[in-house]
Protein backbone atom coordinates (compact mmCIF):
# COMPACT_ATOMS: atom_id res chain seq x y z
CA UNK A 1 0.00 0.00 0.00
CA UNK A 2 2.82 2.54 1.00
CA UNK A 3 4.80 1.57 -2.83
CA UNK A 4 1.22 2.04 -4.30
CA UNK A 5 1.03 5.60 -2.44
CA UNK A 6 4.80 6.87 -3.40
CA UNK A 7 4.01 5.29 -6.96
CA UNK A 8 0.51 7.53 -7.24
CA UNK A 9 2.00 10.20 -5.83
CA UNK A 10 5.38 10.61 -8.18
CA UNK A 11 4.00 9.66 -11.69
CA UNK A 12 1.06 12.00 -10.76
CA UNK A 13 2.89 14.74 -9.77
CA UNK A 14 5.40 14.29 -13.20
CA UNK A 15 2.48 13.97 -15.42
CA UNK A 16 1.11 16.72 -14.22
CA UNK A 17 4.27 18.69 -15.18
CA UNK A 18 5.07 17.34 -18.51
CA UNK A 19 1.58 16.29 -19.90
CA UNK A 20 -0.75 19.04 -21.45
CA UNK A 21 -3.48 19.13 -19.39
CA UNK A 22 -6.38 18.45 -21.87
CA UNK A 23 -4.47 15.04 -22.64
CA UNK A 24 -3.80 14.53 -18.96
CA UNK A 25 -6.95 14.97 -18.30
CA UNK A 26 -8.76 12.74 -21.06
CA UNK A 27 -6.23 10.34 -20.10
CA UNK A 28 -7.38 10.45 -16.24
CA UNK A 29 -10.61 9.95 -16.75
CA UNK A 30 -10.64 7.76 -19.63
CA UNK A 31 -8.62 4.95 -17.66
CA UNK A 32 -7.59 6.09 -14.12
CA UNK A 33 -10.67 6.94 -12.72
CA UNK A 34 -12.54 3.91 -13.65
CA UNK A 35 -9.98 1.80 -11.62
CA UNK A 36 -10.38 3.33 -8.67
CA UNK A 37 -13.84 3.78 -8.72
CA UNK A 38 -14.09 -0.33 -9.55
CA UNK A 39 -11.76 -0.16 -6.09
CA UNK A 40 -14.16 1.84 -4.40
CA UNK A 41 -17.39 -0.29 -5.61
CA UNK A 42 -16.09 -3.29 -4.15
CA UNK A 43 -15.53 -1.85 -0.78
CA UNK A 44 -19.07 -0.65 -0.83
CA UNK A 45 -20.42 -4.19 -2.10
CA UNK A 46 -18.68 -6.16 0.90
CA UNK A 47 -20.34 -3.62 3.25
CA UNK A 48 -24.00 -5.29 4.35
CA UNK A 49 -22.38 -8.92 3.87
CA UNK A 50 -19.71 -7.99 6.70
CA UNK A 51 -21.47 -5.58 8.50
CA UNK A 52 -24.41 -7.74 9.04
CA UNK A 53 -22.76 -11.00 9.46
CA UNK A 54 -19.99 -9.66 12.05
CA UNK A 55 -22.86 -7.52 13.99
CA UNK A 56 -24.91 -11.07 14.33
CA UNK A 57 -21.95 -13.18 15.33
CA UNK A 58 -20.32 -10.94 17.69
CA UNK A 59 -23.47 -10.16 19.39
CA UNK A 60 -24.77 -14.35 19.58
CA UNK A 61 -21.20 -14.73 20.87
CA UNK A 62 -21.89 -13.28 24.19
CA UNK A 63 -23.80 -16.40 24.76
CA UNK A 64 -27.27 -16.96 26.43
CA UNK A 65 -25.28 -18.01 29.80
CA UNK A 66 -23.37 -14.76 29.67
CA UNK A 67 -25.84 -12.32 29.03
CA UNK A 68 -26.78 -11.36 32.72
CA UNK A 69 -24.05 -9.72 34.68
CA UNK A 70 -20.59 -10.31 32.49
CA UNK A 71 -22.32 -9.29 29.39
CA UNK A 72 -24.57 -6.79 30.67
CA UNK A 73 -21.26 -5.36 32.06
CA UNK A 74 -19.08 -5.76 29.55
CA UNK A 75 -21.87 -3.97 26.87
CA UNK A 76 -22.32 -1.03 29.30
CA UNK A 77 -18.57 -0.84 29.54
CA UNK A 78 -18.59 -0.89 25.80
CA UNK A 79 -21.14 1.88 25.05
CA UNK A 80 -19.57 3.93 27.08
CA UNK A 81 -15.89 3.79 26.43
CA UNK A 82 -16.99 3.87 22.79
CA UNK A 83 -18.30 7.07 23.20
CA UNK A 84 -15.88 8.62 24.85
CA UNK A 85 -13.16 7.60 22.17
CA UNK A 86 -15.26 9.05 18.87
CA UNK A 87 -16.49 11.97 21.24
CA UNK A 88 -12.43 12.95 21.61
CA UNK A 89 -12.11 12.51 17.62
CA UNK A 90 -14.99 14.62 16.98
CA UNK A 91 -14.19 16.87 19.32
CA UNK A 92 -10.62 17.27 17.90
CA UNK A 93 -11.49 17.66 14.34
CA UNK A 94 -13.60 20.40 14.78
CA UNK A 95 -11.05 22.15 16.98
CA UNK A 96 -8.17 21.41 15.04
CA UNK A 97 -9.58 21.33 11.75
CA UNK A 98 -7.41 19.01 9.77
CA UNK A 99 -9.13 19.55 6.42
CA UNK A 100 -10.09 22.82 6.48
CA UNK A 101 -9.15 25.88 4.55
CA UNK A 102 -8.25 23.85 1.65
CA UNK A 103 -7.62 25.42 -2.17
CA UNK A 104 -10.92 24.99 -3.64
CA UNK A 105 -9.42 22.66 -6.51
CA UNK A 106 -9.35 19.90 -3.33
CA UNK A 107 -12.75 20.04 -2.88
CA UNK A 108 -13.14 19.72 -6.75
CA UNK A 109 -11.11 16.81 -6.89
CA UNK A 110 -14.22 14.05 -6.25
CA UNK A 111 -15.75 13.34 -9.86
CA UNK A 112 -18.47 11.12 -10.45
CA UNK A 113 -21.34 9.95 -7.94
CA UNK A 114 -20.74 6.42 -7.38
CA UNK A 115 -22.13 6.75 -3.50
CA UNK A 116 -24.93 5.40 -2.02
CA UNK A 117 -27.61 7.44 -1.94
CA UNK A 118 -27.71 9.68 1.69
CA UNK A 119 -29.78 9.06 4.09
CA UNK A 120 -30.18 12.03 5.61
CA UNK A 121 -30.22 12.45 9.75
CA UNK A 122 -34.34 13.62 10.62
CA UNK A 123 -34.42 17.01 10.82
CA UNK A 124 -37.49 17.03 13.28
CA UNK A 125 -38.07 15.70 16.54
CA UNK A 126 -35.83 13.29 18.04
CA UNK A 127 -38.54 10.67 18.33
CA UNK A 128 -38.88 10.68 14.55
CA UNK A 129 -35.38 9.60 14.61
CA UNK A 130 -36.07 6.84 17.52
CA UNK A 131 -39.10 5.84 14.94
CA UNK A 132 -36.78 5.91 11.76
CA UNK A 133 -34.06 3.77 13.07
CA UNK A 134 -36.42 0.42 13.31
CA UNK A 135 -36.29 -0.65 9.62
CA UNK A 136 -40.13 -1.51 8.31
CA UNK A 137 -38.33 -3.64 5.61
CA UNK A 138 -34.77 -4.31 6.19
CA UNK A 139 -34.51 -5.70 2.67
CA UNK A 140 -35.60 -2.02 1.60
CA UNK A 141 -33.17 -0.30 4.04
CA UNK A 142 -30.32 -1.82 2.69
CA UNK A 143 -31.19 -1.20 -1.09
CA UNK A 144 -32.01 2.33 0.09
CA UNK A 145 -28.20 2.70 1.89
CA UNK A 146 -29.97 3.14 5.27
CA UNK A 147 -27.41 1.19 7.15
CA UNK A 148 -28.37 2.53 10.44
CA UNK A 149 -31.69 0.73 10.22
CA UNK A 150 -29.43 -2.13 9.03
CA UNK A 151 -27.24 -1.84 12.26
CA UNK A 152 -30.43 -2.02 14.47
CA UNK A 153 -32.19 -4.37 12.77
CA UNK A 154 -28.64 -7.11 12.62
CA UNK A 155 -28.28 -6.18 16.84
CA UNK A 156 -31.78 -7.40 17.19
CA UNK A 157 -31.20 -10.47 14.99
CA UNK A 158 -27.88 -11.16 16.90
CA UNK A 159 -29.84 -10.35 20.31
CA UNK A 160 -32.49 -13.07 19.38
CA UNK A 161 -30.03 -16.16 17.41
CA UNK A 162 -27.98 -15.92 20.93
CA UNK A 163 -31.00 -16.53 23.36
CA UNK A 164 -33.29 -19.23 20.89
CA UNK A 165 -31.57 -22.69 20.96
CA UNK A 166 -32.72 -24.67 18.76
CA UNK A 167 -30.76 -27.36 15.27
CA UNK A 168 -32.06 -24.95 13.03
CA UNK A 169 -30.89 -21.95 14.77
CA UNK A 170 -27.89 -24.04 14.83
CA UNK A 171 -27.38 -24.10 11.53
CA UNK A 172 -28.78 -20.82 10.37
CA UNK A 173 -25.96 -19.92 12.71
CA UNK A 174 -23.39 -22.05 10.93
CA UNK A 175 -24.19 -20.29 7.66
CA UNK A 176 -24.10 -16.86 9.16
CA UNK A 177 -20.47 -17.56 10.40
CA UNK A 178 -20.03 -18.95 6.77
CA UNK A 179 -20.69 -15.81 5.55
CA UNK A 180 -19.00 -13.84 7.54
CA UNK A 181 -15.79 -16.23 6.47
CA UNK A 182 -16.48 -16.01 2.82
CA UNK A 183 -16.81 -12.13 3.17
CA UNK A 184 -13.33 -11.75 5.17
CA UNK A 185 -11.66 -13.96 1.96
CA UNK A 186 -13.10 -11.50 -0.25
CA UNK A 187 -12.64 -8.46 1.43
CA UNK A 188 -8.25 -9.85 2.25
CA UNK A 189 -8.50 -10.27 -1.72
CA UNK A 190 -9.60 -6.88 -2.38
CA UNK A 191 -7.30 -4.96 -0.19
CA UNK A 192 -4.28 -7.39 -0.80
CA UNK A 193 -4.39 -7.40 -4.65
CA UNK A 194 -7.07 -4.85 -5.52
CA UNK A 195 -6.36 -2.01 -3.03
CA UNK A 196 -3.03 -1.07 -4.43
CA UNK A 197 -3.91 -0.92 -7.78
CA UNK A 198 -6.43 1.09 -6.61
CA UNK A 199 -4.73 3.27 -4.29
CA UNK A 200 -2.24 4.06 -7.03
CA UNK A 201 -5.17 4.97 -9.63
CA UNK A 202 -6.76 7.11 -6.97
CA UNK A 203 -3.64 9.15 -5.50
CA UNK A 204 -2.94 9.72 -9.43
CA UNK A 205 -6.03 11.26 -10.07
CA UNK A 206 -5.78 13.70 -7.14
CA UNK A 207 -2.20 14.44 -7.40
CA UNK A 208 -2.63 15.24 -11.08
CA UNK A 209 -5.52 18.27 -9.92
CA UNK A 210 -3.90 19.13 -6.34
CA UNK A 211 0.46 18.59 -6.95
CA UNK A 212 1.40 19.59 -3.51
CA UNK A 213 -1.57 20.49 -2.42
CA UNK A 214 -2.58 16.60 -1.57
CA UNK A 215 0.13 16.15 1.42
CA UNK A 216 -0.71 18.67 4.09
CA UNK A 217 -4.33 17.01 4.64
CA UNK A 218 -2.79 13.79 4.62
CA UNK A 219 -0.16 15.23 7.54
CA UNK A 220 -2.58 16.86 9.38
CA UNK A 221 -5.34 13.73 9.47
CA UNK A 222 -2.40 11.54 10.96
CA UNK A 223 -1.38 13.90 13.55
CA UNK A 224 -5.47 14.04 14.70
CA UNK A 225 -6.16 10.56 14.71
CA UNK A 226 -3.00 9.91 16.52
CA UNK A 227 -3.37 12.52 19.09
CA UNK A 228 -6.57 11.22 19.64
CA UNK A 229 -5.61 7.57 20.03
CA UNK A 230 -2.98 9.02 22.47
CA UNK A 231 -5.45 10.52 24.60
CA UNK A 232 -7.85 7.99 24.61
CA UNK A 233 -5.50 5.00 25.79
CA UNK A 234 -3.16 6.83 28.29
CA UNK A 235 -6.00 8.91 29.68
CA UNK A 236 -9.68 7.15 29.41
CA UNK A 237 -8.23 3.77 30.06
CA UNK A 238 -5.90 4.89 33.09
CA UNK A 239 -8.59 6.41 34.70
CA UNK A 240 -10.84 3.40 33.84
CA UNK A 241 -8.27 0.79 35.22
CA UNK A 242 -7.95 3.00 38.47
CA UNK A 243 -11.50 4.06 39.59
CA UNK A 244 -13.63 1.32 37.45
CA UNK A 245 -10.87 -1.87 37.98
CA UNK A 246 -9.00 -0.95 40.89
CA UNK A 247 -5.87 -1.35 39.62
CA UNK A 248 -2.51 0.92 39.00
CA UNK A 249 -2.15 2.56 35.38
CA UNK A 250 1.56 1.44 35.82
CA UNK A 251 0.71 -2.26 36.48
CA UNK A 252 -1.92 -2.53 33.76
CA UNK A 253 0.60 -0.98 30.71
CA UNK A 254 3.47 -2.60 32.16
CA UNK A 255 1.33 -5.65 32.21
CA UNK A 256 0.03 -5.56 28.70
CA UNK A 257 3.20 -4.63 26.82
CA UNK A 258 3.18 -7.69 25.21
CA UNK A 259 -0.13 -7.69 23.77
CA UNK A 260 0.18 -4.26 22.39
CA UNK A 261 3.14 -4.71 21.03
CA UNK A 262 1.40 -8.17 19.57
CA UNK A 263 -1.36 -6.07 18.11
CA UNK A 264 0.98 -3.09 16.48
CA UNK A 265 2.79 -5.48 14.84
CA UNK A 266 0.08 -7.53 13.33
CA UNK A 267 -2.60 -4.70 12.86
CA UNK A 268 -5.06 -7.79 14.02
CA UNK A 269 -7.33 -8.10 16.92
CA UNK A 270 -8.41 -11.80 16.00
CA UNK A 271 -4.09 -12.07 15.65
CA UNK A 272 -3.82 -10.99 18.91
CA UNK A 273 -6.05 -12.86 20.95
CA UNK A 274 -4.53 -15.58 22.06
CA UNK A 275 -1.62 -13.24 23.21
CA UNK A 276 -4.30 -10.74 24.91
CA UNK A 277 -5.76 -13.92 26.91
CA UNK A 278 -2.51 -15.41 27.90
CA UNK A 279 -1.69 -11.99 29.07
CA UNK A 280 -4.82 -11.04 31.53
CA UNK A 281 -4.58 -14.61 33.29
CA UNK A 282 -0.99 -14.29 33.30
CA UNK A 283 0.54 -10.67 33.56
CA UNK A 284 -2.65 -9.12 34.92
CA UNK A 285 -4.18 -11.78 36.77
CA UNK A 286 -7.64 -12.07 36.26
CA UNK A 287 -10.25 -14.88 36.57
CA UNK A 288 -9.50 -17.28 33.25
CA UNK A 289 -13.41 -17.19 32.63
CA UNK A 290 -13.57 -13.23 33.00
CA UNK A 291 -10.49 -12.95 30.59
CA UNK A 292 -11.90 -15.41 27.96
CA UNK A 293 -14.88 -13.95 27.91
CA UNK A 294 -14.49 -10.27 27.67
CA UNK A 295 -11.31 -10.87 25.49
CA UNK A 296 -13.05 -13.31 22.83
CA UNK A 297 -16.42 -11.01 22.81
CA UNK A 298 -14.06 -7.82 22.84
CA UNK A 299 -12.09 -8.48 19.69
CA UNK A 300 -15.17 -8.49 18.08
CA UNK A 301 -17.26 -5.43 19.65
CA UNK A 302 -15.37 -3.62 22.30
CA UNK A 303 -13.08 -1.65 19.43
CA UNK A 304 -12.78 1.82 20.89
CA UNK A 305 -9.41 2.99 18.73
CA UNK A 306 -11.70 1.78 15.35
CA UNK A 307 -14.36 4.05 16.59
CA UNK A 308 -12.30 6.86 17.04
CA UNK A 309 -10.27 6.34 13.55
CA UNK A 310 -14.09 6.42 11.93
CA UNK A 311 -15.27 9.33 13.35
CA UNK A 312 -12.25 11.39 12.68
CA UNK A 313 -11.95 10.32 9.28
CA UNK A 314 -15.09 11.13 7.94
CA UNK A 315 -15.19 14.55 9.57
CA UNK A 316 -12.39 14.66 7.66
CA UNK A 317 -12.98 14.05 4.29
CA UNK A 318 -16.36 15.93 4.69
CA UNK A 319 -14.37 18.90 5.68
CA UNK A 320 -12.24 18.34 2.87
CA UNK A 321 -14.90 18.67 0.65
CA UNK A 322 -16.59 21.48 2.36
CA UNK A 323 -19.70 19.29 3.57
CA UNK A 324 -21.00 21.14 6.18
CA UNK A 325 -21.98 18.78 8.93
CA UNK A 326 -24.66 20.13 11.82
CA UNK A 327 -24.05 19.21 15.61
CA UNK A 328 -27.64 16.40 14.46
CA UNK A 329 -25.23 14.80 11.92
CA UNK A 330 -22.39 14.44 14.00
CA UNK A 331 -24.19 12.97 16.89
CA UNK A 332 -25.61 10.55 14.38
CA UNK A 333 -22.38 9.90 13.04
CA UNK A 334 -21.02 8.99 16.84
CA UNK A 335 -23.62 6.79 17.25
CA UNK A 336 -23.09 5.41 13.92
CA UNK A 337 -19.42 4.51 14.57
CA UNK A 338 -19.81 3.12 18.19
CA UNK A 339 -22.17 0.82 16.89
CA UNK A 340 -19.77 0.35 13.36
CA UNK A 341 -17.56 -0.70 15.92
CA UNK A 342 -18.97 -3.98 16.82
CA UNK A 343 -19.34 -4.73 12.95
CA UNK A 344 -15.59 -3.57 12.40
CA UNK A 345 -14.07 -7.14 11.15
CA UNK A 346 -10.96 -7.87 13.52
CA UNK A 347 -8.37 -8.01 10.68
CA UNK A 348 -6.16 -5.33 9.21
CA UNK A 349 -7.97 -2.77 6.90
CA UNK A 350 -11.20 -4.24 8.34
CA UNK A 351 -12.65 -1.01 8.86
CA UNK A 352 -12.54 0.64 5.31
CA UNK A 353 -15.69 -0.68 4.48
CA UNK A 354 -17.63 0.75 7.58
CA UNK A 355 -16.25 4.61 6.81
CA UNK A 356 -16.61 3.95 2.88
CA UNK A 357 -20.88 2.64 4.28
CA UNK A 358 -20.84 5.85 6.20
CA UNK A 359 -19.65 8.20 3.84
CA UNK A 360 -22.21 7.83 1.56
CA UNK A 361 -24.61 7.90 4.29
CA UNK A 362 -23.81 11.79 4.69
CA UNK A 363 -22.95 11.99 1.27
CA UNK A 364 -18.89 12.17 1.20
CA UNK A 365 -17.32 11.73 -1.95
CA UNK A 366 -16.05 8.09 -1.37
CA UNK A 367 -13.05 9.31 -3.72
CA UNK A 368 -11.65 10.90 -0.66
CA UNK A 369 -10.77 7.50 0.97
CA UNK A 370 -7.83 8.08 -1.35
CA UNK A 371 -6.01 10.52 0.99
CA UNK A 372 -6.19 8.35 3.65
CA UNK A 373 -5.62 4.73 2.33
CA UNK A 374 -1.71 5.09 2.06
CA UNK A 375 -1.34 5.72 5.32
CA UNK A 376 -4.35 3.77 7.00
CA UNK A 377 -1.68 0.60 7.13
CA UNK A 378 0.71 2.58 10.07
CA UNK A 379 -2.86 3.75 11.76
CA UNK A 380 -4.39 0.51 11.56
CA UNK A 381 -1.67 -0.62 13.87
CA UNK A 382 -1.89 2.36 15.66
CA UNK A 383 -5.64 1.70 16.68
CA UNK A 384 -5.34 -1.56 16.38
CA UNK A 385 -3.29 -1.39 19.57
CA UNK A 386 -5.78 0.84 21.57
CA UNK A 387 -8.82 -1.67 20.48
CA UNK A 388 -6.73 -4.73 22.40
CA UNK A 389 -5.72 -2.27 25.46
CA UNK A 390 -9.21 -1.49 25.68
CA UNK A 391 -10.06 -5.38 25.77
CA UNK A 392 -7.78 -5.93 28.59
CA UNK A 393 -9.39 -2.40 30.29
CA UNK A 394 -12.70 -3.57 29.95
CA UNK A 395 -11.52 -7.17 31.45
CA UNK A 396 -9.94 -5.42 34.46
CA UNK A 397 -13.41 -3.64 35.17
CA UNK A 398 -15.77 -6.64 34.51
CA UNK A 399 -13.26 -8.91 36.83
CA UNK A 400 -13.78 -6.37 39.76
CA UNK A 401 -17.47 -7.69 40.31
CA UNK A 402 -16.23 -11.21 40.01
CA UNK A 403 -13.85 -11.61 42.77
CA UNK A 404 -12.89 -10.26 45.86
CA UNK A 405 -11.92 -6.78 45.68
CA UNK A 406 -8.46 -5.92 44.86
CA UNK A 407 -5.92 -4.35 47.47
CA UNK A 408 -4.47 -1.96 44.46
CA UNK A 409 -2.06 -3.82 42.77
CA UNK A 410 -2.68 -7.24 40.05
CA UNK A 411 -0.85 -9.52 42.43
CA UNK A 412 -3.93 -9.05 45.10
CA UNK A 413 -6.75 -10.33 42.73
CA UNK A 414 -7.37 -14.16 43.02
CA UNK A 415 -5.70 -16.31 40.68
CA UNK A 416 -6.45 -17.10 37.29
CA UNK A 417 -7.73 -20.25 37.78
Amino acid sequence: MLWALAAGVLLGLVARAVVPADSLTWFVDTFVQPVGQIFLRLLFMLVLPILFSALVIGVSDVGVGHLGRLGGRMLGYTVLVSGISVLIGVLLVNVLGPGRGLPDEVRAAATGGNAPAPVKPPETKPVDFLVAMVPDNPVKAAANGDMLAVIVFSLLFGLALAVTSTPAVETLRTAIQGLYDVAMTMIDGVLRWVAPIGVAALLFSLTTRLGPAVFRPILAYVGVVLLGLGLHMFGVYSLSVRFFGGMSPREFFRGARVAMLTAFSTASSSATLPSAIKVAEENLRLPSHVARFVLTAGSAMNQNGTALFEGVTVLFLAQVYGIELDLVRQIVIMGICVLGGIGTAGVPAGSLPVVAMILGMFGVPPEGLALILGVDRFLDMCRTTVNVTGDLAAAVFVARGERAPATGTPAAASPAR
